[in-house]
C-alpha cells in the first residue's frame, strides 16, 4: 500500500516520467525557452562554483579528490534545476519515453529538444558575459582564470570518437539522476536521489554538452580580452592557449558531444527503462 512517504518502486516512477514527457514536449513556446534560459544559466552556477572550489591547488594534491570537490560543487546547478523548476536538454532525454509510449510525435520531441538546446546555450552565454565583467577569473591571484584555461584546453584535445563515448557517458550517469529523482516525494529525497550520479561523471571526466558551452567561451574571452595583468599573475600567456577556439567548442567539441548526451540518455536510459517498465504502464 502506497503510505505517501516510501519511495516510488520502477513501474511508478517509469509513469511519472511519461506524464512529465508529455507535459514538457506540449509546454507553451514561451515558457519553455524561458525555463530554458534558466536551466543553461544554472548548469553555469554550478560549473562556476566547481572551478572556484578547485582553483589554486597545489600541483601535488591528488587528482581524484580535486575532482571530488569539483563534483560536489558542481551538483548546485543540478539543484537548481530539479527544485527550481527549469528545463537542461541532457535531462529532457528522457521525454523520448512520451514518445515510445505514442503520447507524443517525434517531431514533438525534436521541436523540444532543439528549442532547450538553444535556450541552454543563450542562458550560458549570459552567464559567461557576467562572469568576465565581473572579473571573477582574476580572484585568487588569478588562479580562478588559470583553471579555466586548463579546463577548457582540455576539454577540447579529444577525438571525434572519445568526444562521443565520453558524452554518452555523461549522460547515463545525467539521465540516471533525473530518473532516481522520479522515486522521490520530498526535496532531499531529490537531493539524495541526484547527487551520487552527478558527482560521479564529473570525477570521471565525462563531456556535458551545457556545461560546456560555460567552460569553453569564457575561457575563450579571458584568452582574447584579459588584460595582461592577468596574464603576469599567472606567468603564462594567450599563446599557451592557442588550441582554446571557436571552431574547437562548436565543431569538435559540441557537435560529438551532443549526440553522444542524446544517444546516454534518450537510447540507454529512456529506451531501456521504457522497454523494462514504461510499456506496461496504463496512463488512460
Amino acid at each position: 500500500m502506497d503510505n505517501g512517504y516510501d519511495l516510488l518502486p520502477p513501474l511508478q516512477m517509469a509513469k511519472k516520467a511519461i506524464e512529465i514527457g508529455i507535459k514538457k514536449a506540449k509546454m507553451p513556446f514561451f515558457d519553455t525557452l524561458v525555463l530554458s534560459i534558466l536551466a543553461g544559466a544554472f548548469v553555469a552556477m554550478g560549473a562556476s562554483f566547481s572551478i572556484t572550489s578547485t582553483a589554486g591547488l597545489p600541483a601535488d594534491f591528488p587528482y581524484g579528490v580535486a575532482k571530488l570537490i569539483a563534483g560536489f560543487t558542481f551538483c548546485l546547478g543540478l539543484a537548481l534545476i530539479v527544485m527550481g523548476g527549469a528545463e537542461l536538454f541532457t535531462g529532457n532525454s528522457l521525454i523520448i519515453m512520451a514518445f515510445m509510449s505514442k503520447k507524443i510525435s517525434f517531431g514533438n520531441v525534436l521541436k523540444n529538444w532543439s528549442l532547450v538546446y538553444f535556450g541552454n546555450f543563450l542562458g550560458a552565454m549570459v552567464m559567461v558575459g557576467f562572469m568576465f565583467a565581473s572579473s571573477w577569473y582574476t580572484f585568487g591571484q588569478g588562479q580562478i582564470g588559470l583553471t579555466l584555461l586548463k579546463t577548457a584546453q582540455f576539454k577540447l584535445s579529444h577525438t571525434f570518437f572519445e568526444y562521443l563515448v565520453l558524452g554518452i557517458l555523461c549522460n547515463v550517469f545525467v539521465c540516471l539522476a533525473i530518473w532516481l529523482t522520479y522515486s522521490a516525494r520530498t526535496v532531499l529525497d531529490k537531493i539524495a536521489a541526484f547527487f551520487f550520479p552527478l558527482v560521479g561523471f564529473v570525477v570521471l571526466g565525462f563531456e556535458h554538452s551545457i556545461a560546456n558551452m560555460f567552460f569553453v567561451p569564457v575561457a575563450l574571452l579571458i584568452k582574447d580580452f584579459a588584460p595582461a595583468s592577468f596574464w603576469a599573475s599567472i606567468s603564462s600567456s594567450p599563446d599557451k592557449f592557442a588550441s582554446i577556439t571557436w571552431k574547437g567548442l562548436f565543431v569538435d567539441n559540441l557537435i560529438p558531444v551532443t549526440i553522444g548526451n542524446i544517444i546516454g540518455g534518450a537510447v540507454m536510459v529512456g529506451v531501456i527503462y521504457w522497454l523494462v517498465y514504461g510499456r506496461k504502464c496504463n496512463l488512460d
